[in-house]
């Protein structure tokens, strides 16, 4: 008997899938070469649901006549074929063993670009279609599953798909020949030392602006500067207030200012108060979501999305890649907040907001395949997600329902205090009716400080005024949080793709730490890039790419034509690298050289004060901790093994060794001391 296929992007959503549509009684689990399908009926129809897991085919040279470029040869390739992704062979000849008795196929991958290009791969060199039947949702919850196959629509995303694989074919011809470009030059002409060095059509313009950040850093010279604070007592209480002026740029006015104060009594000159409004945030798209999740939690955009992404393959939130910041009456808000009401945490607010009219504050962005990022009516067992997925969870729960709160009402109090002809000005602020922050309460900073009513010629008690001396700081190092937002600005990368380039900086070693900083081999890439061939590191032509994608998804140009054209200006700029390739090998050498001495560099050595290294055995193999003037000072500490070892720059109070992070792979980074018998681990060993 012959059935229909449904194919999804990952197993959950296969079982999930399977789950919503069969009808009672029909569902059965079968497994072959260790992977699950499901067989079912709905309406007395036999279906099967089977997964993929992500791509089953990548894009590969044509031919393989060694490392050279430029290469413009290129075609479809099974995943399993490359190294460290074997382990996808097996769905792909799941999928390819079912395609054969099928009689019908529906694409039930995520309703994005990649799903419409993993889809149509599968379909085309597996399935032997170029066609199927689209089911459309943007959650894994029983009812819109269920309404999504009762709605199918009758043909693939064609607009859709012609984007995505115009974004793959475009991004991999950048990056393929780039990266060879850059490391063969290494490679060629440096004679000693290899790495793969990479860039890309958006990985060049994301590291260029960070190092243009980390150069304004290194130029900045500090400027001092003086303040003034007035401490004063109002009812008992200690208040600040500050020179009104603010910063105060030499020493002697400010030393002045300080001497005619001292001693002498505040009086209350002018008092203004201004009520003000805070509406509530509006909803996650995916950008907001992952620089909040730094914000409040420190997780990488890519952490967070992953973590959402697990969330939404249970069905507890709605898809976790979206440009929007709307919500449709569609979802059905009276349900959604009802469910989240099972929740004691939740309950309070839920049953406020029922008693009024539910319309969520809305943000600009909108996004055609998706609404934002909202917890659906599918609750889960807390217990049974992680400390990270509750996370996640509650921050997406209390927006979902911070959204249809009340606006808060907050008012600010404002009195400019006369001191003997010199003024400061105290703020008070405090929350009149608060609303909507009620609800994001745990995730929100709000400043309070409740000032008595004061009135014009009122005398104020000064108990002190204290001079402060400070500097001009540099700008800012950009958080994973705020250069995700940057790149969202600028129209580099898209939603999906912006926390894996950022995780390819890291993984190159061009940048490193939370507050990002852009190392020395990150530094010098930029350099020669921007010396040999800056179009590399252009935002404009990146943006005007995006552009031609989207004209491509409106149905407006055609893929060849943008690839067409992307691989005239990459000729050009191979050809540039071509001629100066020596000089290229050279500067990226002197990088790499100093970068891998930078690596091995842990702090000071307690004995004698030389530099702590670290050093790998030529009898063993095995790595330690060894100081430069060796063998005059023989201090060594042993270092974790199959561990990246980082400097913190911060020394241990106890033994005075330097503290290094610890990372191992699928493991919580720690840190540590290099003294294995120091104090502070003396409770290490035993059970808690």
């Amino acid at each position: 008997m012959s059935y229909i296929l449904i194919i999804a992007e990952k197993p959950n959503a296969a079982r999930r899938i399977a789950e919503a549509l069969a009808d009672k009684g029909s569902l059965k689990k079968h497994e072959l070469n260790n992977v699950n399908y499901y067989e079912f009926t709905v309406n007395g129809k036999k279906h099967i649901c089977a997964a993929a897991v992500g791509h089953l085919f990548v894009l590969s040279p044509s031919n393989s006549n060694g490392w050279n470029y430029p290469i413009f040869s290129y075609e479809w390739k099974p995943t399993f074929l490359n190294r460290k992704t074997e382990w996808t062979k097996k769905y792909y000849e799941v999928l390819s063993q079912l395609a054969k008795g099928a009689k019908g196929f529906i694409n039930a991958a995520d309703f994005d670009t990649e799903g419409e290009v993993l889809l149509y791969n599968i379909l085309r060199f597996l399935c032997n279609v170029k066609d199927a039947k689209r089911m459309k949702f943007s959650t894994l919850t029983k009812d819109e599953l269920k309404e999504s196959y009762k709605n199918l629509l009758p043909h693939l995303m064609f607009p859709m798909l012609e984007a995505g694989l115009t974004r793959h074919e475009l991004d991999w011809i950048w990056g393929i020949n780039l990266t060879r470009a850059l490391t063969l030059a290494l490679r060629n002409h440096a004679k000693r030392g290899f790495a793969i060095l990479s860039t890309g059509r958006v990985q060049g313009p994301t590291l260029s602006m960070l190092a243009e950040r980390e150069s304004e850093i290194k130029k900045f010279v500090p400027k001092p500067f003086w303040e003034l604070q007035l401490i004063c007592e109002i009812d008992g209480k200690k208040v600040v207030a500050a020179y009104k002026k603010g910063k105060i740029w030499k020493e002697k006015d400010a030393k002045k200012i300080l001497k005619n104060v001292k001693k002498k009594s505040a009086i209350v000159e002018k008092v203004t108060k201004r009520k003000y409004k805070q509406k509530p945030p509006v909803p996650f798209n995916t950008t907001d979501l992952q620089a909040e999740a730094y914000a409040q939690f420190k997780f990488s955009p890519q952490q967070t999305l992953n973590i959402a992404e697990s969330l939404y393959q249970q069905g507890y939130i709605s898809y976790p890649r979206s440009a929007s910041q709307k919500l449709p009456p569609s979802i059905n808000y009276k349900r959604i907040l009802k469910s989240l009401a099972k929740f004691p945490k939740y309950r309070k607010f839920v049953e406020k907001l029922l008693t009024k009219e539910l319309k969520p504050n809305e943000g600009k962005k909108e996004d055609p395949a998706h609404p934002s990022v909202y917890a659906t009516h599918e609750t889960p067992n807390l217990k049974k997600l992680t400390s990270q997925q509750r996370k996640i969870y509650d921050l997406i729960a209390r927006r979902t329902l911070a959204v249809f709160g009340d606006v808060a009402k907050r008012e600010s109090m404002n009195v400019v205090l006369n001191v003997n002809g010199n003024k400061f000005l105290l703020v008070g602020k405090r929350t009149l009716e608060p609303g909507w922050t009620e609800i994001y309460k745990p995730y929100l900073k709000v400043k309070e400080q409740i000032l008595p009513e004061l009135e014009v010629g009122q005398k104020i008690k000064v108990l002190k005024c204290e001079l402060l001396k400070k500097e001009t700081q540099p700008p800012a190092r950009y958080s994973q949080g705020s250069i995700i937002r940057k790149m969202e600005e600028k129209m580099l990368g898209t939603r999906a793709t912006r926390a894996q380039i950022l995780q390819t900086l890291y993984d190159r070693g061009y940048i490193n730490g939370k507050s990002i900083q852009v190392t020395k081999l990150g530094e010098i890439v930029v350099n020669v890039l921007k010396k040999y061939c800056p179009t590399i590191l252009s935002e404009k032509l990146t943006r005007r790419f995006e552009e031609e994608m989207e004209l491509v998804y409106n149905g407006k140009k055609k893929r060849e034509e943008v690839i067409e054209g992307a691989k005239k200006i990459l000729e050009k700029i191979l050809k540039k690298i071509k001629k100066k390739e020596k000089e290229i090998g050279k500067e990226l050498l002197k990088a790499l050289i100093e970068a891998r001495r930078n690596e091995r560099r842990i702090g000071v050595c307690p004995n004698c004060g030389g530099e702590l290294r670290i050093i790998r055995s030529k009898k063993t193999g095995k790595i330690f901790c060894g100081c430069s003037n060796y063998p005059k000072c023989t201090t060594s500490f042993p270092l974790p093994a199959n561990a990246k070892i980082r400097p913190t720059g911060k020394v241990c109070e106890k033994c005075k060794t330097p503290i290094i992070q610890v990372w191992r792979k699928g493991k919580r980074p720690f840190t540590m001391c290099l003294d294995p018998n120091c104090e502070s681990k003396k409770n290490w060993n035993k059970k808690s």
